[in-house]
């Protein structure tokens, strides 16, 4: 098996985003993944035929984030893993086509990550093969942090940490950014995979700057309380927690004590997949220009919002 890495610019047509929005570029490691989305007529007919709107477009935690931060006209780059095929190559170079800086690494004999998502009534559930998301390096995030000397904040989907395969690279992201001084964000990812690691998790993001949860994360992490009690308790761990409760609206609980609800949008709900990804970068387009957390739940609640309202992951081109 061989690896090779690939830096592929922001359109070259564009200004440098970094001058255009005034606040430090964002490094974002994760996955990237091709998401086989199935928006079903009705409830799965298990063993039987369910009739479904099917659609091949781009996904991952990471990616999806990297895209809406584009959207909001932030800079920056996505560190990550695909396959040296043809699918990693469309995938990388969407992202590219709307802003994001990818840093990749290709891994020959591995495939890009692949998930099928079935989405149905507000809910989505993901079937999934993480693909060269498993061979992401710690050298390369070393590298990719190295070469990114304008980068004041990391967001991490934490599927890097929950696979054993990238744990080492999302481990030294962490570490990284903690001895360069950036600002650091966490988005828990994935309740099934969090409980199977257990409290190692709260052990790998201590004193992060800002965690991300839902609603079924925070239990696993917390305990059955609600949820700003369970947003309070993880305070033990991070500075600032953000528990996502959908259709209920957000919370946002720091250390210091300062508490702050916000409602949801009402809207017609088409397809949540990628909701979290684009609220958590509407939160940090907010948080990292300053805003108070009344100010970023707002935005964070707007950009999930419209999310839910179209099909797939992304931000609309």
């Amino acid at each position: 098996m061989t690896e090779r890495t690939e830096r592929s610019e922001g359109r070259a047509d564009m200004p440098s985003q970094h001058s255009m929005s005034g606040r430090p570029r964002v490094v974002v490691v994760g996955d990237v993944i091709t998401d086989v989305l199935a928006v079903l007529s009705g409830p799965l007919a298990t063993g039987s035929d369910t009739a479904a709107g099917i659609r091949f477009s781009g996904g991952g935690q990471a990616a999806n984030t990297a895209a809406w931060l584009a959207g909001q006209g932030a800079a920056v780059t996505l560190v990550a893993a695909v396959g040296d095929d043809e699918t990693g190559r469309e995938r990388v170079a969407e992202l590219t086509r709307i802003g994001v800086d990818c840093v990749v690494e290709r891994h020959e004999g591995y495939p890009t990550g692949t998930v099928i998502v079935l989405a149905h009534d507000g809910e989505r559930t993901m079937i999934s093969q993480r693909g060269a998301n498993l061979r992401l390096t710690a050298g390369h995030v070393d590298a990719a942090l190295a070469a990114a000397p304008d980068a004041g904040h990391l967001h991490l989907s934490a599927y890097t940490l929950l696979d054993v395969g990238s744990r080492g690279a999302g481990l030294r992201a962490l570490a990284t950014a903690h001895e360069r001084g950036l600002t650091v964000s966490v988005d828990a990812a994935s309740a099934a995979p969090l409980r199977r690691v257990g409290g190692a998790f709260l052990t790998w993001v201590r004193d992060v700057d800002l965690l991300l949860v839902n609603t079924d994360e925070a239990t696993v992490l917390a305990g059955g309380l609600d949820p700003a009690a369970q947003a309070r308790a993880l305070t033990a761990v991070a500075h600032r927690v953000v528990v996502k409760r959908g259709a209920a609206g957000a919370v946002w609980v720091e250390r210091g004590g300062v508490v702050e609800f916000a409602p949801a949008p009402g809207v017609d709900v088409v397809d949540v997949t990628g909701a979290g990804d684009a609220f958590a970068a509407g939160l940090l387009t907010a948080w990292l220009a300053g805003a108070g957390p009344r100010a970023a739940l707002g935005r964070a609640g707007d950009l999930g919002a419209l999310a839910v309202t179209t099909v797939g992951a992304r931000p609309a081109p």
